[in-house]
């Protein structure tokens, strides 16, 4: 007689935004090297993107979210989709991922592309922070003082390739496997976690000398400028561990007083060892890649009728001057510091590169900062001022032109600010003073424009970095930042 069928009404919900951003400023931290100019970005841009969330939503317990991206679109550029005819191909899915609940339990379960992040305070993370990454996320609350959250993600496989373009997925994937058990009590918030790495021995490596299949590695390697030529590695290991640990305190208990503490600890295991050659031509032998390191950070604000005054300041290891030993840096995957605008947080949708959301590793620092100051309905200001201050070894620059050996890096003009690499490498004699004034003006209820003004004095050694065999001529570094946000 027929099929009986059932069928549930589902619930759609969209959310979004549209990001615009105009830019002026420049970031480079040496205006020439060795005589050359080193700035080849524009001074101006300009640029948009569109995010598009999609819920799916059948129950409380079970929905499913795709999140599209378009752009970023650099106005003008052909290949975003942003010059005349406007007609390249530029959507993405950033996130897409399914929550559902465990029948008869009040176990959580979201699998997918998902956003992660790691529990932090202080400044957000510096290990593993707000990225899109595949992974299966389970969460249980057993009352209300104790949860548990348990994860397994796979940021990286199959992207090693050897010669002639073939693939070859052997051993080129990280696996990490998570755990954390948040703990709130009355004014108080701690959440201890702990992270176990497998990190396949091709999994940064697509098989041609000199290239590395995903930028991650320079996080992750072990060398003390990020990165070396895979044809001088060599491991009779398949897979290397990778371990990281962290303790974030939050205290609230003594409203309007808040207190923030972020205690982090990083490992990863040797796996291989590479050619170390100096400045002046000279080798040091063989060194190791193992990477050690660890960080403390820490923030105290009181919120008032009129703004919130607050103080931070973060300290990390450093490398010693020994490269034969590894790193002594702590190793990261993503990392995102928010406590300045310019070396910290990133304006995604601006126009220019000005924004680096570089991570703390083998640095020091301590600033000042007045958040939420208002003086009209609707207009907010941040002033900011901060000290960036190296842990690094200042005999550590003479390694600097290790890159030289790489086609793909055969120029010192990274050094010290690694701009393919998001990183910045500070020696004990180096120091960064950045300035930041910063003002958000709600025009309507989902409509924001943001001014964002940032300044950094250059103050590295001069006298540390011509070690690397060239000659710097360095400069301070500006910004300006215009946005528009529509959120709905």
């Amino acid at each position: 007689m027929g099929a009986a069928t059932c069928a549930s009404a589902i619930d759609f919900k969209a959310k979004g935004q549209w990001q615009f951003g105009f830019n002026v400023g420049d970031s480079t931290m040496t205006n020439k090297v060795d005589g050359h100019h080193t700035n080849t970005n524009d001074i101006f841009g300009a640029r948009q993107r569109v995010r598009l969330q999609l819920d799916a939503v059948a129950s409380e317990a079970l929905s499913g979210t795709v999140f599209f991206e378009i752009g970023h679109q650099y106005w003008g550029q052909g290949e975003s989709g942003a010059a005349m005819g406007a007609d390249d191909t530029v959507v993405k899915v950033r996130q897409a991922y399914l929550d559902w609940v465990v029948p008869q339990t009040d176990l959580k379960i979201r699998m997918g592309i998902q956003n992660l992040s790691l529990p932090s305070v202080a400044g957000d993370g510096n290990i593993l922070d707000n990225t899109d990454t595949a992974a299966i996320v389970a969460s249980y609350q057993f009352n209300e003082n104790v949860g548990a959250t348990l994860m397994w993600a796979r940021p990286y496989n199959d992207n090693f390739t050897y010669g002639s373009g073939r693939t070859n997925g052997a051993l080129d994937n990280v696996d990490l496997f998570m755990l954390s058990v948040p703990l709130t009590f009355d004014g108080v918030e701690v959440t201890p976690w702990v992270m176990y790495g497998m990190i396949g021995k091709n999994a940064f490596y697509n098989g041609e000398a000199g290239k590395t299949g995903v930028n991650t590695s320079e996080a992750l390697g072990n060398y003390p400028f990020g990165y070396v030529p895979s044809a001088n590695r060599s491991t009779g290991k398949g897979y290397g561990s990778a371990f990281w640990a962290g303790l974030p305190i939050k205290v609230t208990a003594f409203d309007p007083l808040n207190i923030e503490l972020d205690i982090n600890y990083g490992y990863v295991s040797k796996l291989g060892r590479y050619d170390v050659v100096r400045y002046d031509g000279t080798g040091a032998g063989r060194a190791s890649t193992q990477r050690e390191g660890w960080l403390v950070k820490a923030l105290v604000e009181y919120k008032m009728d009129w703004g919130t005054p607050g103080i931070f300041g973060w300290y990390a290891s450093g490398d010693d001057k020994n490269i034969k030993n590894g790193s002594e840096r702590m190793p990261y995957l993503y990392a995102e510091q928010k406590f300045t605008s310019m070396l910290g947080e990133d304006v995604a949708y601006t126009g220019g590169h000005t924004d680096m959301k570089l991570s703390l590793d083998g640095s020091w620092g301590i600033g000042l900062q007045l958040k939420d100051l208002s003086f009209m309905e609707d207009l907010k200001h941040t002033l900011r001022v901060a000290y960036y201050g190296g842990t690094n070894d200042h005999k550590m620059a003479r390694y600097a032109n290790l890159l030289s050996d790489s086609a793909a890096y055969n120029s010192r003009t990274d050094i010290p600010w690694q701009m393919n690499k998001k990183d910045l490498y500070l020696t004990d004699k180096d120091g960064i003073l950045e300035f930041n004034v910063n003002s958000y003006y709600q025009i309507y209820e989902n409509l924001k424009m943001g001014l964002e003004l940032a300044y950094a004095v250059n103050m590295m050694d001069s006298d540390t970095w011509k070690h690397t065999g060239a000659s710097y001529s360095k400069q301070d570094m500006w910004s300006a930042d215009l946005t528009f946000t529509y959120s709905f």
